[in-house]
């Protein structure tokens, strides 16, 4: 083997590396997907900021007319987390389906509004119900995976907090806030405490979640 033959293996996978390295967003985005949203942070505490994108599916067959005879985009909503990696991006989790379209007939109510949300490494999963209050999933990087390690909710009744649910599935406590104050006028609640231990084996995987709106916390 000549020396150029030695050279050109080890020079093709410097070339592969550094096109791994300089992806654009653009380039994970699945076929029949566009991007919706993008949220950047650092996910990984290494400075830089890194990238979620919630895309959309663009199925023309889920564009329908809604009860109030709208033309309305219920097509599904997904999240790919990507990390900085030098010039460019590297695929951290996935999951293309998981989110239902912001159109979704909420009933007499509002849909709520799904965001993310970057904060201590973590991945927050916050979805807001204006003055009824909000839920929120925290994910940390975990193994090569993103994965579920708080829950928490608060109820709200005329700006005034009914209960809150706290679930920590890393040291697999419940904590459920009640208020006890049938007078409470907003910062005067008088909240009861009940602690309960959690049973769970393995924490959920993000990219293993089919439906955020079926996501049921009330088992543990």
């Amino acid at each position: 083997m000549n020396k150029f033959s030695r050279i050109l293996p080890l020079f093709f996978l410097i070339i592969v590396s550094c096109n791994a390295q300089n992806k654009e967003l653009t380039d994970f985005i699945p076929k029949g997907y566009v991007a919706f949203q993008k949220y950047f942070g650092d996910l990984n505490k290494d400075g830089q900021d890194d990238c979620v994108l919630i895309i959309k599916r663009t199925d023309k067959n889920n564009v329908v007319i809604n009860r109030f005879e709208e033309k309305i985009d219920r097509n599904r909503r997904g999240i790919i987390v990507l990390l900085k990696n030098g010039d460019g991006y590297q695929l951290a989790d996935k999951n293309y389906d998981c989110f239902s379209s912001e159109n979704e007939d909420g009933g007499v109510y509002f849909p709520p509004n799904l965001r993310i949300i970057i904060q201590r490494g973590n991945l927050i999963v916050h979805y807001d119900h204006g003055r009824y209050g909000f839920w929120k999933y925290t994910f940390r990087f975990q193994n090569s995976n993103f994965k579920l390690i708080e829950y928490h909710s608060e109820s709200y009744n005329n700006l005034i907090i009914n209960k809150t649910t706290n679930i920590n599935f890393l040291t697999k406590k419940k904590l459920i806030k009640e208020n006890t104050n049938e007078d409470a006028e907003g910062n005067d609640e008088i909240f009861k405490e009940t602690w309960n231990n959690i049973e769970i084996k393995n924490l959920i995987k993000l990219s293993g979640i089919k439906d955020f709106d079926e996501l049921d916390m009330h088992i543990y």
